[in-house]
């Protein structure tokens, strides 16, 4: 959510912005954004300085710099230094630019609001509660999201235990997972839904939420009885585990007559919370 914020503001800007569906990650044109922060009228010149006085910058610039096809201002699409959010937050902190404050300040604050969560991890779902309701989420559903992040930490406990720790792994079972009760992969779900960075689950229904939920809460009682040991087997375990959401999700869809799976996202069936001061009051009929 404070990302999507940074990311309005440097299209605000007009910065060329790339969305890498493989990585699932924006990369953002690094010299469109030294030039918003900086009005350089040479922003490849300020970038080479930039370089040779941050050091630390400079000898990470190879990890940091991604080569992005994108649009130049002839219409043709050309290799372009860019970076994705982490990166661009590296350079940033490096432009010694009033127009930088701003974004700074913006991730000092961010910072800030992690040591707090560390601190007191209660306060990260205080803080996802009210971001929801700010989104327009109903408290129904704000609770089932809640629940259901509480389950997948369960269930990300439990592949840990069963020797799986490298997230891409845990993206992996999550596939499985989820193709296991809806019939899709995570990245054809959210295609389904006209999805790109968005979460998933903060874009399912109430009833794709709770058998979604169903799949992982089965997944990890299944893991906890078998103790799988390592990968394979802990797929084994996420594809039973999925099979039974697969079948509450098939006879709720037998007796309903229709697909469950939406192709809907939030934005398509939530309403925006009204603030109770600025709703219109009706006038007053002096006639009556």
């Amino acid at each position: 959510m404070a990302n999507e914020s940074i990311i309005k503001l440097f299209e605000d800007k007009k910065v060329r912005i790339v969305w890498n569906e493989q990585e699932e990650k924006y990369y953002f044109s690094i010299v469109d954004i030294v030039e918003v922060l900086t009005d350089s009228a040479d922003a490849k010149q300020y970038i080479k300085k930039m370089r040779a006085r941050d050091t630390e910058l400079d000898c990470r610039w190879g990890t940091i710099c991604t080569p992005t096809e994108m649009k130049a201002a002839d219409g043709k699409r050309y290799k372009t230094q860019a970076a994705d959010l982490e990166g661009i937050f590296r350079i940033i902190q490096s432009i010694p630019s009033k127009k930088a404050e701003p974004v700074k300040q913006w991730l000092a604050n961010v910072g800030a609001q992690r040591i707090d969560q560390i601190i007191d991890p209660e306060m990260t779902f205080q803080m996802a509660v009210e971001d929801y309701r700010r989104q327009g989420y109903s408290d129904k559903w704000i609770n089932e999201r809640m629940r259901s992040i509480e389950m997948r930490k369960e269930l990300t406990d439990e592949w840990k235990r069963s020797g799986v720790t490298e997230q891409k792994d845990f993206a992996i079972l999550t596939n499985v997972l989820t193709k296991a009760w809806s019939g899709m992969t995570t990245g054809e779900y959210k295609r389904h839904k006209g999805l790109t960075k968005e979460n998933l689950r903060d874009n399912m229904t109430n009833i794709e939420l709770a058998l979604n939920t169903l799949a992982e809460v089965a997944t990890t009682e299944l893991s906890r009885q078998r103790n799988p040991q390592g990968m394979n087997e802990s797929k084994e375990a996420a594809k039973a585990g999925g099979k039974v959401a697969k079948n509450a999700r098939e006879d709720l869809e037998r007796q309903l007559g229709r697909s469950v799976i939406s192709s809907q996202k939030a934005s398509d069936y939530i309403h925006r919370i009204e603030d109770a001061e600025t709703k219109q009051l009706p006038e007053n009929d002096n006639n009556k």
